[in-house]
Formats: structure tokens, C-alpha cells, sequence
């Protein structure tokens, strides 16, 4: 499903997100084995009859002078396959990465959702959160 996200990115804006390449699970499997090593990270996952269905990667942040905020819990990916979208899955996830957050004692939840993405900002929307910031590129 990492290669999913990674391909869903780059098709909705090539010149800022990763090219996939051909084989992208094998990259983003090895990253996110990497990020689950240090301990304030946690993947979430969603099963249907057995098969994994979706997933959310969450983490503690440590205060960041570069970006003016504190101590923060941040949700890095969610990803849900096309069959279950709209059932409550990325509902469920969100609730139990942010359950496991607050049990981190993070005054807050950041994420980064992809500009074209409108079905992802409805969704983060109608679970609190507010636009804060944002990002703008150029390319040299």
C-alpha cells in the first residue's frame, strides 16, 4: 500500500512528489521498517476477511524551531484501497492513531494532506482538523 500512496502522490503532482519507479513497495517497506525501530512511531491496520485494507503511520514529533511549533503527534500516511473507501476505514484508523497519540501526551495532531487531494481534506476535515499552513513549491 506504500506504493499505492507513493503512485497517488506522483500522479497528483509529479514535479513535488517522489517518482515511484517500478518498484516502490520495496522502498517504502524498508523506510517504513526503518521508522518503526525508533520506537515513538505505529503503524495501524484495517482487515476485512483476513486482508489488510488500509493503514494509517503515526509518530511523536519533538518541538521544531524550523517549523515554530511543539511537541506534536503527526499522522504520515493513511491509505485505504479503492474498494473500501467511504466505508469507515480511514475513520477507524485515524481515530486509533490519534487514540494512541494522545496517549503519547502530544498537545496536538499534524498532518500534510496533497493539494488536489479534496477527498482527503473532506475526510480530515470532518474529523477536526483545520487548515494551518501551506506549502508552495517552485521548481529551479
Amino acid at each position: 500500500m506504500g506504493g499505492q500512496l507513493m503512485r497517488v502522490h506522483y500522479a497528483l503532482d509529479p514535479l513535488r512528489f517522489l517518482d515511484p519507479g517500478d518498484r516502490p513497495e520495496t522502498g517504502y517497506a524498508s523506510f517504513l521498517r526503518h521508522q518503526l525501530d525508533a520506537g515513538d512511531q505505529a503503524v495501524f491496520v484495517a482487515e476485512k476477511d483476513g486482508a489488510v485494507v488500509g493503514y494509517v503511520y503515526a509518530g511523536v514529533e519533538p518541538l521544531s524551531w524550523k517549523e515554530l511549533r511543539d511537541r506534536a503527534g503527526f499522522v504520515h500516511d493513511i491509505v485505504v484501497i479503492d474498494d473500501e473507501r467511504r466505508t469507515g476505514v480511514a475513520s477507524a484508523l485515524m481515530a486509533a492513531a490519534v487514540d494512541w497519540l494522545a496517549a503519547q501526551d502530544v498537545p496536538r495532531v499534524i498532518l500534510w494532506t496533497a493539494h488536489k487531494n479534496l477527498g482527503a481534506q473532506a475526510l480530515f476535515e470532518r474529523l477536526g482538523f483545520r487548515r494551518t499552513m501551506i506549502e508552495m513549491t517552485r521548481e529551479i
